[in-house]
């Protein structure tokens, strides 16, 4: 039965759901549904017109973290991403949650969506609102994330988990606008990131991504030229 993803791969969201299924060795088709302005169809799927979305069968769903904790509990044959006593599952909820509600914002929303989405639409980028992410706002959640790491290999216990997914996801999306870590004042995180991009599933997206961002960033310098 094919697994089919709505969404674009530049969403950190769906990104995290075709990560989550890469992990798990399932086949997938990914269908292009564009976030704010999808197709009347779409909307009985998600009736927040937001993505991505999944369809396995007859079943629908939509949230990534939702779709990824379904993915952990249909195809139980998979690795984990969720595993561990109930206190490490927790926490791997939890820090998924911390990547898609406090990183995002500022990750996504502020600095890839100033420095990337915004010009392309021929608006101009927000610089001040970008520098405030990145001096002021994203340093405390760095510094948490840091603490977390405390020099293991993952966030939560001795094995990779939807928590290490999530975080680079949207540094992913930071860097797609121009920006990377400070490995000297994060080092444990800048580790972790650089040990999450060497993953199979995630150099295996992310060359077609970075192309797709060039393009992005031309089309953004013709529509503000």
């Amino acid at each position: 039965m094919t697994l089919t993803v709505y969404g674009v791969p530049l969403s950190p969201f769906v990104r995290k759901v075709r990560l989550c299924l890469r992990q798990k060795g399932l086949e997938y088709q990914l269908e292009t549904v564009m976030p704010f302005t999808p197709p009347q169809w779409y909307l009985a799927i998600n009736p927040l017109g937001r993505i991505p979305a999944l369809k396995d069968g007859d079943c629908t769903l939509a949230d990534s973290s939702v779709i990824c904790q379904y993915l952990e509990e249909a195809y139980p044959d998979t690795p984990a991403l969720y595993a561990g006593n109930a206190q490490e599952r927790g926490r791997v909820r939890w820090l998924e949650k911390y990547a898609d509600y406090e990183l995002a914002p500022l990750t996504t929303f502020t600095v890839f969506r100033n420095r990337i989405l915004k010009p392309t639409a021929g608006q101009a980028c927000n610089e001040e609102a970008v520098q405030a992410a990145l001096k002021q706002k994203l340093p405390p959640h760095f510094d948490y994330l840091e603490q977390q790491l405390a020099q293991r290999e993952f966030l939560v216990g001795n094995q990779l988990s939807m928590a290490d997914i999530a975080v680079a996801c949207q540094l992913i999306n930071m860097a797609h606008g121009g920006e990377q870590l400070d490995a000297q004042r994060w080092p444990d995180l800048a580790a972790h990131h650089a040990r999450m991009l060497a993953l199979p599933s995630v150099a295996g997206i992310l060359p077609d991504e970075q192309r797709m961002n060039a393009k992005l960033k031309e089309m953004g310098k013709a529509a503000t030229a």
